[in-house]
């Protein structure tokens, strides 16, 4: 059985950051995640996606910040069980809990922090009879690495900031982008949809808007993709391409940890956010996109101040009696279970002549 001061259930961003929020306070955490490497979404969905609201970033990539924050929490030298689900929660006399994953490894931990992002994913999938048929081979759901798109052409099905991101993005790395929705007006940032539009302008993005991909053809691999246009005088239009990307966004499922008894709220875990982040279970919080209460901003950075007020509160749950001062890095520095120490670098104040 593996033991640990912190479970984190969610290695995305904010299960990581607190693994660095836990290590300033001496407490040891392990992570379990059902992806077979850290990261969450940033490095499974978009490690190529650029994020702007990081802050002293102006301009990260998902993938960057992630092995960003691999290397800040490299000194306290967590534990990962990867490739697997958490299934089953267990109260014990002592308050502590068993987690138990799908593939029977067991954990136990005095406090238990539920950073799962918004659980488990599925693609949202167009009704196209055909679509399964060419799944790997030239319909994808997600785009992992652009370059796979160099000197291709790519049909780009959405509305919303990733169809438009992508579609903007893609337009330096494909042959031909195509870009279809079914609506008149886009639902994503203004900038983007002006973006869009101007690179429509230069032909470096086809617009089919009040339009929809109804048909797919192809033997082996797929080989083009048939638009079908609201406005009947314009009919059909075929469009050869060598990738159909339908980004229609994610359904959301929190899985088995639903049924540990948490309070739920519109697929999320309500906290206590007046406090600690604490659910309605003594000693299991939950952070970031996972939970939810008035005011609830789902953003990396609000995850990151929910890890570390929820740290404060783990600590007197596994150090009862026991205070601890906060000092802030600028003053004490980083010091690792390894040993190792970051020294808070003094400032020297020169005399006046």
């Amino acid at each position: 059985m593996i033991q640990t001061d912190i479970l984190i259930i969610g290695a995305g961003p904010t299960g990581l950051f607190t693994v660095f929020e836990a290590g300033l306070l001496k407490l040891k955490c392990h992570l379990i995640d059902a992806l077979p490497q850290p990261g969450g979404q940033c490095s499974e969905i978009y490690p190529k996606k650029p994020i702007y609201d990081i802050p002293a970033f102006p301009e990260i990539l998902a993938g960057q910040l992630i092995d960003n924050l691999m290397e800040q929490i490299g000194p306290f030298n967590p534990g990962f069980t990867l490739g697997e689900r958490a299934e089953t929660l267990d109260r014990q006399d002592d308050g502590s809990f068993i987690v138990t994953t799908n593939k029977g490894t067991r954990h136990h931990a005095r406090v238990v922090v539920i950073a799962g992002g918004l659980g488990s994913f599925e693609p949202r999938k167009p009704p196209i009879d055909s679509i399964t048929d060419f799944e790997e081979k030239g319909v994808s759901y997600i785009i992992k690495d652009p370059e796979t798109y160099r000197n291709k052409k790519v049909v780009i099905a959405g509305g919303g900031d990733s169809a438009l991101d992508w579609a903007i993005y893609l337009a330096d790395v494909a042959s031909e982008v195509s870009l279809v929705h079914r609506r008149k007006e886009f639902r994503g940032a203004l900038d983007s949809v002006e973006r869009a539009s101007e690179l429509a302008k230069q032909g470096k993005i086809k617009l089919y808007t009040e339009a929809e991909v109804k048909k797919l053809y192809g033997d082996e691999h797929l080989e083009a993709v048939v638009i079908r246009h609201n406005d009947t005088d314009k009919g059909e239009t075929y469009v050869e391409t060598n990738a159909f990307i339908p980004l229609f966004g994610l359904s959301p499922k929190l899985g088995p940890i639903g049924d540990w008894g948490l309070e739920i709220e519109k697929n999320a875990i309500k906290v206590n956010n007046a406090k600690d982040y604490q659910t309605n279970i003594p000693g299991v919080f939950a952070i970031g996109d996972v939970n939810t209460y008035e005011g609830k901003l789902k953003l990396i950075l609000s995850g990151f101040h929910e890890a570390a007020v929820m740290c404060q509160y783990a600590y007197q749950i596994i150090n009862p009696g026991k205070r601890y001062v906060m000092k802030y890095t600028t003053v004490g520095g980083v010091e690792g279970f390894d040993g190792s120490r970051k020294e808070a670098k003094k400032e020297v104040v020169q005399p006046i002549a």
